[in-house]
């Protein structure tokens, strides 16, 4: 059974740090193109960071770029997501996707990040 599991998520103050974790089961990330968006309050989805099947190739939303770094970790099943300088405007609830070509996407349930003083 396919599951991703996020953590991590919380309260920060502005220009604070989070790292979020996405713990992937019942298939191999090495297979499948990961990715973080986000949902704030009445706003869509959007695409945060990507990283390729292999972790060789990233891409970021230019909102975020400087500020967030997306890594995996194949042996573990893990996909991170490092997040510095954090502003009020980052705040919504991150959702991990693993995606492949002709095979589908999933999504984990989702983790709450709220920057405030």
């Amino acid at each position: 059974q396919v599951q991703l599991v996020e953590s991590g998520g919380g309260l920060v103050q502005p220009g604070g740090s989070l790292r979020l974790s996405c713990a992937a089961s019942g298939f191999k990330t090495s297979d499948w193109a990961m990715r973080w968006y986000r949902q704030a309050p009445g706003k869509e989805r959007e695409l945060v960071a990507y990283v390729s099947s292999v972790g060789d190739s990233t891409n970021y939303a230019d909102s975020v770029k400087g500020r967030f770094t997306i890594s995996s970790d194949n042996a573990k099943n893990l996909v991170s997501l490092q997040m510095n300088s954090l502003k009020s405007e980052d705040t919504a609830v991150y959702y991990c996707n693993a995606a492949r070509f002709r095979w589908g996407s999933y999504w984990g349930q989702g983790t709450q990040v709220t920057v405030s003083s």
